[in-house]
Protein backbone atom coordinates (compact mmCIF):
# COMPACT_ATOMS: atom_id res chain seq x y z
CA UNK A 1 0.00 0.00 0.00
CA UNK A 2 1.26 3.06 -0.94
CA UNK A 3 -0.17 6.39 1.12
CA UNK A 4 0.79 10.28 0.29
CA UNK A 5 2.09 11.68 3.60
CA UNK A 6 0.92 15.69 2.66
CA UNK A 7 4.09 17.32 3.94
CA UNK A 8 7.53 18.99 2.72
CA UNK A 9 9.14 17.85 6.16
CA UNK A 10 11.59 15.09 6.33
CA UNK A 11 11.54 14.88 9.61
CA UNK A 12 7.79 13.73 9.85
CA UNK A 13 8.07 11.30 7.40
CA UNK A 14 11.57 9.26 8.13
CA UNK A 15 9.72 9.40 12.26
CA UNK A 16 6.43 7.97 10.30
CA UNK A 17 7.94 5.33 7.99
CA UNK A 18 10.62 4.66 11.34
CA UNK A 19 7.02 2.55 12.69
CA UNK A 20 5.92 1.42 9.47
CA UNK A 21 5.84 -2.07 8.11
CA UNK A 22 7.39 -2.78 4.86
CA UNK A 23 3.58 -3.19 3.51
CA UNK A 24 2.83 0.28 3.48
CA UNK A 25 5.45 2.90 1.68
CA UNK A 26 4.98 6.85 2.42
CA UNK A 27 5.55 8.77 0.19
CA UNK A 28 5.73 12.41 0.64
CA UNK A 29 4.78 15.29 -1.21
CA UNK A 30 8.18 15.70 -2.93
CA UNK A 31 7.74 12.24 -4.36
CA UNK A 32 4.66 13.56 -5.79
CA UNK A 33 6.90 16.56 -7.51
CA UNK A 34 4.53 19.38 -5.52
CA UNK A 35 7.40 21.42 -4.06
CA UNK A 36 5.14 24.11 -2.44
CA UNK A 37 3.78 24.00 1.61
CA UNK A 38 0.37 23.17 1.72
CA UNK A 39 -2.68 25.67 2.82
CA UNK A 40 -2.93 25.77 6.65
CA UNK A 41 -5.81 28.66 7.11
CA UNK A 42 -8.20 26.64 9.89
CA UNK A 43 -8.37 28.06 12.82
CA UNK A 44 -8.15 24.39 14.95
CA UNK A 45 -5.52 21.30 14.25
CA UNK A 46 -8.56 18.96 12.73
CA UNK A 47 -9.31 21.74 10.38
CA UNK A 48 -5.76 22.42 9.25
CA UNK A 49 -5.14 18.02 8.73
CA UNK A 50 -8.53 17.97 6.46
CA UNK A 51 -7.83 20.83 4.61
CA UNK A 52 -4.73 19.84 3.75
CA UNK A 53 -5.73 15.81 2.79
CA UNK A 54 -8.61 16.91 0.98
CA UNK A 55 -6.45 18.96 -0.91
CA UNK A 56 -3.99 16.09 -1.92
CA UNK A 57 -6.72 13.84 -2.66
CA UNK A 58 -9.06 16.14 -4.94
CA UNK A 59 -6.13 17.12 -6.77
CA UNK A 60 -3.69 13.74 -7.13
CA UNK A 61 -7.10 11.20 -6.51
CA UNK A 62 -4.62 9.14 -4.02
CA UNK A 63 -4.76 7.85 -0.90
CA UNK A 64 -3.46 10.21 1.67
CA UNK A 65 -3.24 11.41 4.97
CA UNK A 66 -2.23 15.02 6.75
CA UNK A 67 -1.34 16.29 10.18
CA UNK A 68 -1.67 19.14 12.30
CA UNK A 69 0.87 19.01 15.62
CA UNK A 70 0.41 21.73 18.02
CA UNK A 71 2.24 22.63 21.79
CA UNK A 72 -0.28 23.88 24.13
CA UNK A 73 0.75 25.57 27.28
CA UNK A 74 -1.93 25.73 29.84
CA UNK A 75 -0.56 29.51 31.54
CA UNK A 76 -0.60 30.29 27.87
CA UNK A 77 -4.56 29.93 27.21
CA UNK A 78 -3.12 26.88 25.23
CA UNK A 79 -1.02 28.92 23.15
CA UNK A 80 0.79 28.07 20.25
CA UNK A 81 -1.42 25.65 19.32
CA UNK A 82 -3.09 25.65 15.78
CA UNK A 83 -0.03 28.61 15.20
CA UNK A 84 2.71 26.56 16.92
CA UNK A 85 4.75 26.04 13.71
CA UNK A 86 4.49 30.22 12.83
CA UNK A 87 4.37 31.08 16.12
CA UNK A 88 7.13 33.86 15.94
CA UNK A 89 6.94 34.34 12.42
CA UNK A 90 6.38 33.22 9.15
CA UNK A 91 10.02 32.40 8.50
CA UNK A 92 8.78 28.95 11.05
CA UNK A 93 11.98 29.16 13.08
CA UNK A 94 12.27 26.62 15.49
CA UNK A 95 14.52 28.78 18.07
CA UNK A 96 13.02 31.93 18.00
CA UNK A 97 9.03 29.70 18.68
CA UNK A 98 10.72 27.96 21.98
CA UNK A 99 12.63 31.62 22.41
CA UNK A 100 9.39 33.07 22.48
CA UNK A 101 7.16 30.48 24.40
CA UNK A 102 10.61 30.69 27.10
CA UNK A 103 10.07 34.57 27.38
CA UNK A 104 6.16 34.17 27.63
CA UNK A 105 6.40 31.37 30.68
CA UNK A 106 8.65 34.01 32.81
CA UNK A 107 7.74 34.08 36.15
CA UNK A 108 5.28 31.82 35.93
CA UNK A 109 5.26 28.67 37.86
CA UNK A 110 2.43 26.52 35.89
CA UNK A 111 4.76 25.11 33.05
CA UNK A 112 2.36 21.92 32.09
CA UNK A 113 1.98 21.80 28.27
CA UNK A 114 0.92 19.27 26.26
CA UNK A 115 1.89 18.02 22.68
CA UNK A 116 -1.52 17.42 20.46
CA UNK A 117 -1.67 16.09 17.16
CA UNK A 118 -4.24 14.93 14.49
CA UNK A 119 -4.20 12.85 11.56
CA UNK A 120 -7.01 12.79 8.74
CA UNK A 121 -6.58 10.07 6.70
CA UNK A 122 -8.45 9.33 3.11
CA UNK A 123 -8.20 5.81 2.20
CA UNK A 124 -10.36 4.67 -0.98
CA UNK A 125 -12.64 7.90 -0.43
CA UNK A 126 -13.62 7.54 2.87
CA UNK A 127 -12.41 9.55 5.91
CA UNK A 128 -10.70 8.47 9.61
CA UNK A 129 -9.26 10.66 11.90
CA UNK A 130 -6.70 9.89 14.46
CA UNK A 131 -5.46 11.84 18.03
CA UNK A 132 -2.43 11.44 19.91
CA UNK A 133 -1.47 13.68 23.14
CA UNK A 134 0.97 13.90 25.13
CA UNK A 135 1.32 15.36 28.64
CA UNK A 136 4.44 17.25 30.07
CA UNK A 137 5.60 20.50 30.87
CA UNK A 138 7.64 23.32 29.56
CA UNK A 139 11.20 23.16 31.07
CA UNK A 140 13.26 26.61 31.89
CA UNK A 141 16.10 25.88 29.85
CA UNK A 142 16.72 24.03 26.42
CA UNK A 143 18.34 20.76 26.61
CA UNK A 144 19.45 17.60 24.49
CA UNK A 145 20.08 18.31 20.24
CA UNK A 146 17.63 15.15 18.98
CA UNK A 147 14.14 15.85 17.41
CA UNK A 148 13.08 19.26 16.07
CA UNK A 149 10.21 21.55 16.73
CA UNK A 150 10.01 22.73 20.91
CA UNK A 151 11.49 19.30 21.62
CA UNK A 152 14.41 20.95 23.41
CA UNK A 153 12.03 22.58 25.72
CA UNK A 154 9.29 19.96 26.27
CA UNK A 155 9.70 17.14 29.41
CA UNK A 156 6.96 14.64 29.01
CA UNK A 157 5.43 13.24 32.27
CA UNK A 158 7.54 10.77 34.24
CA UNK A 159 10.59 11.48 32.75
CA UNK A 160 13.50 13.44 33.52
CA UNK A 161 14.50 14.02 29.84
CA UNK A 162 13.54 16.62 27.03
CA UNK A 163 12.11 14.63 23.47
CA UNK A 164 15.19 16.72 22.30
CA UNK A 165 17.49 14.32 24.90
CA UNK A 166 15.84 11.10 23.58
CA UNK A 167 16.55 9.01 20.69
CA UNK A 168 13.67 8.57 17.82
CA UNK A 169 12.29 5.50 18.79
CA UNK A 170 11.80 6.16 22.63
CA UNK A 171 10.12 9.55 21.75
CA UNK A 172 8.18 7.78 19.41
CA UNK A 173 6.68 5.05 21.97
CA UNK A 174 5.72 8.07 23.81
CA UNK A 175 4.96 11.16 22.22
CA UNK A 176 1.70 12.69 20.48
CA UNK A 177 2.67 11.83 16.94
CA UNK A 178 3.88 8.63 17.91
CA UNK A 179 0.46 7.54 19.69
CA UNK A 180 -1.96 8.92 16.81
CA UNK A 181 0.19 7.28 14.45
CA UNK A 182 0.00 4.08 16.05
CA UNK A 183 -3.39 4.47 15.62
CA UNK A 184 -3.60 5.21 11.93
CA UNK A 185 -0.96 2.14 11.58
CA UNK A 186 -3.31 -0.35 13.48
CA UNK A 187 -6.27 0.85 11.42
CA UNK A 188 -4.36 0.34 8.23
CA UNK A 189 -3.24 -3.16 9.17
CA UNK A 190 -7.19 -4.28 10.20
CA UNK A 191 -7.94 -2.17 6.78
CA UNK A 192 -5.36 -4.26 4.35
CA UNK A 193 -6.08 -7.60 5.91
Amino acid sequence: MELIFATQNPNKVKEIQNQLTENIKVLSLADLDYPEDLEETQNTLEGNAWQKADFIYEHFNRNCFADDTGLEVEALNNEPGVYSARYAGAEKSFEANMNKVLDKLKGKDNRNARFRTVIALIIDGEKYEFEGICEGEIIENKRGEEGFGYDPIFQPKGYDRTFAEMDLSEKNKISHRGIAVKKLIDFLLKYES
